[in-house]
Parts: structure tokens; C-alpha cells; sequence
């Protein structure tokens, strides 16, 4: 996704050296561990996989029985985590903390410390997530990390963040469009972007 960076800080350096030196150690550590034969590259690439398989369609799916279902709704802006294991989904996380958003209130969520990022529901977290540009300026200048997005956030509209951290995990729960009580659950679902859910993005259409 493109970003107008202007003279702020990019939120995705894709050469910074933290990121080539880890890189570097995993494949060393990857290729003595095949080498060893304690691993054969279709199991590392079975690893991978699981390791993303969450992936966006859990988040769509708790999102989709949200709109739909106002008593599953309320439990999970209550309790997160209960709620999405009531669908069948293993949470690893601690305590998993819902967010709505509405017409008045828009809600980002980041974590400055880390990348702390509900990987059971969402998978692996984007680059720029992870990222000291995002983590620092989504904090210092929301509005303009959004607007680096595409979003041009009213200044009527309340912007919260969130910052997640190694005991909660927080998930936006994006505003229902319009007519959503016709649409089928798979329609639902793929209106749903993983970007609605950490909140850069807004309206679903």
C-alpha cells in the first residue's frame, strides 16, 4: 500500500538492519536444522503455514456474527476472548479486548512496546505493524499515520488508541454498513479487511 510519507518518518523500512539481521539468523538456523535432519523443508514450510493459517477469515467470521447476532455482540465488547471461543476458535492470548467502532468514535490500535497483535485470530502481523515508524507515530500523529492509509479521519470523529501489550490484545469491531441484515454471512465476511480490524481502515462497503 502506498504511503505519502512527506517528511515523516516511513512506517515501513524495508532494509532497516534489525530486520536483515534477523533474517539472516532464521535462515542460518533453518538451514543447520535440514542439514541436521531435524527438519526437512516441507516441515518448515508446514510450520509456516500453520503459524499463518489463522489468518483474515477467523477475524471476518467473529465480525460477521456480530453484526447479526446483538447477544453475541454484547458478550463479545464484554469478553473478548470467551466470545471468540465461542465460535470454535483457539485463543492463546490472555485476554483479547473488543473495540467498536461507530459513527462518532474511530479506534487504531498499535503496540509500542513490541508487536503484540492477536496472532491466533489475525495470523502474522503486516511489516509496517511491526515497524518503529508505525508504533511510535501511531501514538505521536494518528491522524496522519491514518491519512497515510487513505483515511481522512473527520475531526468530529473521536479517535482512540490502543496499545497492546503481552497480557491483552485488542480487535476493532468496524461499524455495520448499511443494509447488512440482507447479506448472507459470506458476503459479510468478505467486506471484511484485516485492516478494518486493526483499524486503519473504516468504512465497509
Amino acid at each position: 500500500m502506498p504511503h505519502d510519507h512527506g517528511e515523516h518518518e516511513a512506517l515501513v523500512i524495508e532494509d532497516e538492519a534489525g530486520n536483515i539481521e534477523a533474517q539472516i539468523i532464521v535462515d542460518a538456523l533453518q538451514g543447520v536444522l535440514i542439514n541436521k535432519g531435524l527438519l526437512t523443508a516441507r516441515e518448515v514450510t508446514a510450520a509456516i503455514a500453520k503459524l499463518e493459517s489463522p489468518g483474515l477469515h477467523l477475524g471476518s467470521k467473529i465480525v460477521a456474527k456480530a453484526w447479526t447476532d446483538p447477544a453475541y455482540r454484547a458478550r463479545l465488547l464484554s469478553d473478548g476472548r470467551a466470545a471468540v471461543q465461542e465460535l470454535n476458535i483457539p485463543v492463546t492470548e490472555a485476554r483479547i479486548i473488543v473495540v467498536e467502532n461507530t459513527a462518532s468514535v474511530h479506534n487504531l490500535i498499535t503496540c509500542t512496546l513490541c508487536s503484540c497483535y492477536p496472532r491466533s485470530i489475525l495470523g502474522q502481523p503486516p511489516s509496517w505493524y511491526i515497524s518503529k515508524a508505525y508504533r511510535a507515530r501511531s501514538v505521536r500523529e494518528p491522524r496522519r499515520v491514518l491519512a497515510e492509509f487513505g483515511l481522512d479521519l473527520p475531526e468530529d470523529v473521536q479517535l482512540v488508541v490502543h496499545d497492546s501489550n503481552a497480557d491483552m490484545r485488542y480487535l476493532v469491531l468496524p461499524e455495520p454498513p448499511a443494509g447488512v441484515e440482507y447479506l448472507a454471512p459470506s458476503e459479510m465476511e468478505k467486506m471484511i479487511s484485516r485492516d478494518h480490524l486493526i483499524g486503519v481502515a473504516r468504512a465497509v462497503k
